[in-house]
């Protein structure tokens, strides 16, 4: 699609967790920056932490720390976040899959090279699709009937559908998960809370911090399991994730989205 509502794109692969990756990561860095990702920066993430003996009741809350390092390119368009038991490859620029997600991959065998991987344990893709109707043009005139919610004259602050679907995949994984999700809302163009795009900048038509009437299509497909490190396999069990999303993107939308976005 020339005009894309691809506004942010994730890749990720978790894998056995690698407990020393601090000691690591510059390696991993160093071999990634010759391509193209040179801004490095470590990144930490405060959470509570509960704990209980057995038999007794929990303890007072603990604030702990986990670590993550994100590899970006220096246009801070496209970049990877490493942690101890995953990477992902994310970007605010997304073109198309046959340049995303070999990227994901590049990632993932510069892991491998240095801290030598013993298994993948879940792959998955996941995208956010921007729905900005012009000034004379509707929400309701892009999604699909089935997800326009209940109507009965108050204004509507926000709507949210959500479907989950069990998936055919292949060829490491024949059973995958897909979670469908549409948020309907007037509010800035924004994120999930569990899917920011740390140290990446939006493209301009999708930096919009005004309040304004908008659909978002939260798109989540994934599979789980002991994965062997089959590079072309894994290329393959990507690709078939990202061949059924086109297909309930599809069924997401209407004729009159596919002609704006073509």
């Amino acid at each position: 699609m020339a005009n894309a509502p691809v506004y942010y794109a994730l890749a990720q692969a978790q894998f056995n967790p690698v407990a020393a990756m601090a000691k690591y990561v510059g390696e991993v860095q160093d071999i990634l920056r010759r391509d193209g990702y040179t801004s490095f920066e470590p990144h930490q993430v405060a959470h509570l932490q509960l704990t209980a003996a057995p038999g007794q009741a929990s303890s007072e809350p603990q604030v702990a720390h986990t670590t993550s390092w994100l590899i970006t390119k220096g246009d801070r368009a496209s970049g990877f976040i490493l942690s101890a038991a995953s990477i992902t490859f994310h970007s605010t620029h997304y073109e198309t899959s046959k340049e995303f997600i070999p990227e994901l991959l590049r990632g993932l065998k510069a892991v491998h090279k240095v801290v030598g991987l013993e298994h993948i344990s879940r792959l998955g893709l996941r995208y956010l699709d921007a729905v900005l109707p012009q000034s004379d043009e509707t929400i309701e005139q892009y999604l699909a009937d089935g997800l326009l919610g209940v109507h009965f004259g108050a204004t509507q602050r926000y709507a949210l559908n959500e479907s989950v679907f069990e998936t055919q995949s292949a060829p490491l994984v024949t059973r995958g998960t897909l979670v469908a999700r549409v948020h309907r809302m007037t509010s800035p163009l924004g994120y999930p809370p569990d899917m920011l795009p740390s140290g990446l900048i939006p493209m301009p038509k999708f930096d919009i911090k005004d309040a304004t009437p908008h659909a978002v299509i939260d798109t989540d497909h994934f599979v789980e399991g002991r994965m062997s490190l089959d590079f072309e396999k894994i290329d393959e069990q990507l690709v078939s994730l990202h061949a059924t999303m086109k297909l309930v993107f599809d069924a997401t939308v209407k004729d009159h989205a596919r002609a704006v976005w073509a």
